[in-house]
């Protein structure tokens, strides 16, 4: 159940999925204001104000994203979620660069749901509690300049302040062509649909994104990503995690060109645009 009860305003215009959201929320608590539209979610964001919302991106007329821009700059404090079939994770991560918390892949389970809720809830009222405390050091030290001139010592240095932690964004995505790496989420989408990864086969792609075009070895693999002290004698668990990565990208995607193979070297992603 949750700690407190947050208002949350569910958008989505497919009926069963909004029906299972507002289920699972109500379930644990929260007050749950349903939208079947972009544009009833509009007439309910200027009507209330809300702790958080999970709001569809893709939608007729008013767009997810349409009705994230209006809620960010009515309520900037309100944690948005934002819901994306396999085919829009693009659209999802402008979504994260204009404010949104996080993202959920339809279909998600409802632990998933909660979870998700529940960080960009503490995240939401973590950055509230900073912003105060900002507020209350700025107060602070316009007083205590003030109080200087007064008595006419020398002002403090305050160049060197440390600046507030900001969670940069670019640092979680990396994109090559039609190739998404979600490092977060340890997710990877390769022209829509998602990849279902091992922790280790997460690993490996990864690592073979970001270093492209360079060819990796698998030594390099076995060191950087599995962590071995003698990369040299797992290099046959490398191989086969490499044919399991190409496996599921065939079955998933029927592309056989994204791994290639350097006789003798290593591996290098290839051209992932098609």
């Amino acid at each position: 159940m949750a700690g407190t009860k947050a208002t949350v305003l569910v958008v989505d215009d497919q009926p069963g999925v909004r029906f299972f959201l507002e289920e699972a929320l109500s379930e644990d608590g929260y007050s749950v204001v349903a939208a079947a539209s972009g544009e009833e979610a509009l007439e309910h964001i200027t009507a209330q104000r809300f702790d958080a919302a999970v709001i569809d991106l893709i939608m007729r007329e008013v767009d997810g994203i349409e009705v994230l821009a209006a809620l960010k700059r009515r309520a900037p404090d309100t944690a948005a979620i934002v819901l994306t079939a396999h085919g829009s994770l693009e659209t999802a991560v402008e979504a994260l660069r204009q404010g949104a918390h996080d993202y959920l892949l339809k279909p998600c389970a409802p632990s998933q749901l909660r979870e998700t809720l529940r960080a960009a809830l503490t995240k939401s009222r973590r950055d509230e509690r900073r912003l105060a405390v900002i507020a209350e050091l700025e107060r602070l030290l316009t007083k205590s300049l003030q109080e200087l001139r007064i008595s006419g010592d020398a002002l403090p240095d305050v160049s060197r302040l440390p600046l507030p932690e900001v969670e940069r964004e670019s640092e979680r995505f990396l994109q090559r062509g039609d190739l998404t790496v979600d490092f977060a989420r340890h997710l990877v989408t390769l022209n829509g649909p998602e990849l279902r990864l091992s922790p280790t086969e997460f690993g490996v792609l990864a690592h073979l994104a970001k270093e492209a075009p360079r060819v990796v070895s698998p030594e390099e693999v076995a060191c950087k990503v599995q962590g071995h002290d003698e990369p040299w004698e797992a290099a046959d668990t490398v191989r086969y995690h490499i044919y399991r990565i190409r496996h599921k990208i065939q079955e998933r995607t029927g592309r056989s060109d994204i791994i290639h193979t350097v006789r003798g070297v290593g591996y290098t992603m290839g051209d992932v645009d098609r």
